[in-house]
């Protein structure tokens, strides 16, 4: 018998998924304040030397915000304000402002909302972030979804502070650490597999009483008191804090590394907080980095809060190249810590901007 045609089935089409969206970081700039404020300058102050406190810190000097009625929303605006320049960005095409601060102008309304009026950002959420010196990736991470989920195109992370607002300039254990800044960056999609991979945040508040101020808010409203008795000044303890931000800095690191399946080998930078030089050496010995690997601006602008990591993005961003790995890593009072894993989405040599003073 002849064999009976087969019966053709038509193929099924196979759609292709769209490729996952992440958030890129397309552009960053910073903002110095004018005055430099030396350690030559400061031992007039308080009882320290230069030598003191480039041996127990690594800095030798650091920007003061200068300037009647001057806040951390001026120093943002600035960053922002180069940073639409830069990328020639219209005001109205950034569609979310986060701004990461721990000394913000007012109780409210935000710095952020401050800075979107300064540059004339209208129409659109801004809202600020406070985790010490995590808040920057914290920041990152929190725009990043927005980014992700494809409701937002463009947004503007900022992280600044005027350190020199809440310290105490007769106590030498903080007021060496401490100066005035701002940095901001462009998050944007990309579907090249470049931009963040993976971040972590984390807190626990039982490490409150090791780094706060103690007076200010809610708890212990500012009275003639609180202000006679110094209360609205930075307090640390510096072993305590030193011993955890190794310890869980250098773990944020290692779980990232680990479960992104990278070697030292892989990462072209550590993007560390700039706490503190030695806090800075250790983190990179425990990850197992050389010291040209890691990004270092503590010895020209001191501890900047929220706005180092930014900082050292902007101050580096003519070495990084298109694909390179970056690890951010940071921890702050409260206490709170933080990491990213990030591709570098673009040539920095070709965007950089004259490199800061």
């Amino acid at each position: 018998m002849p064999s009976r045609p087969r019966k053709m089935i038509p193929k099924k089409t196979v759609k292709k998924r769209p490729p996952a969206l992440r958030a890129a970081i397309t552009a960053v700039h910073g903002h110095l304040p004018q005055y430099v404020l030396n350690n030559h300058e400061l031992a007039k102050l308080v009882d320290t030397t230069d030598a003191w406190i480039v041996e127990r810190t690594g800095i030798r000097e650091r920007r003061i915000l200068k300037g009647e009625g001057l806040g951390t929303s001026h120093m943002g605006a600035e960053a922002v304000r180069g940073l639409l320049e830069k990328t020639k960005t219209a005001p109205g095409d950034i569609d979310l402002v986060i701004c990461a601060t721990t000394t913000p102008d007012f109780v409210f309304p935000s710095t952020a909302n401050l800075i979107c009026d300064m540059v004339g950002i209208r129409n659109i959420g801004s809202f600020d972030v406070q985790a010490a010196c995590s808040g920057f990736i914290y920041a990152v991470t929190i725009a990043s979804q927005f980014i992700e989920t494809g409701k937002y195109n463009k947004i503007v992370v900022v992280g600044a502070d005027k350190m020199s607002s809440i310290i105490d300039y007769t106590d030498r254990a903080t007021c060496v650490l401490f100066g005035d800044a701002a940095g901001a960056v462009m998050l944007e999609p990309s579907t090249n597999r470049r931009g963040i991979i993976d971040s972590i945040i984390s807190s626990d508040g039982a490490g409150m009483p090791f780094l706060h101020q103690k007076a200010g808010g809610s708890r212990m409203p500012p009275t003639a008191e609180t202000v006679a008795r110094r209360l609205h000044y930075v307090h640390q303890e510096g072993a305590q804090v030193y011993k955890f931000a190794v310890a869980k800095m250098a773990e944020v690191a290692g779980t990232l590394m680990e479960r992104n399946k990278l070697s030292g080998e892989d990462i072209a930078w550590l993007v560390p907080h700039q706490a503190n030089k030695r806090i800075i050496e250790a983190t990179a010995g425990r990850m197992g980095l050389p010291m040209e690997q890691v990004m270092m601006t503590i010895h020209k602008f001191g501890n900047t809060t929220a706005a180092t990591i930014p900082l050292c993005l902007w101050d580096y961003e003519s070495k990084l190249k298109a694909g390179d790995k970056l690890i951010l890593a940071a921890f702050g009072g409260g206490f709170t810590w933080a990491g990213m894993y990030v591709t570098w989405a673009y040539d920095g040599a070709r965007a950089a901007s004259a490199p800061p003073a």
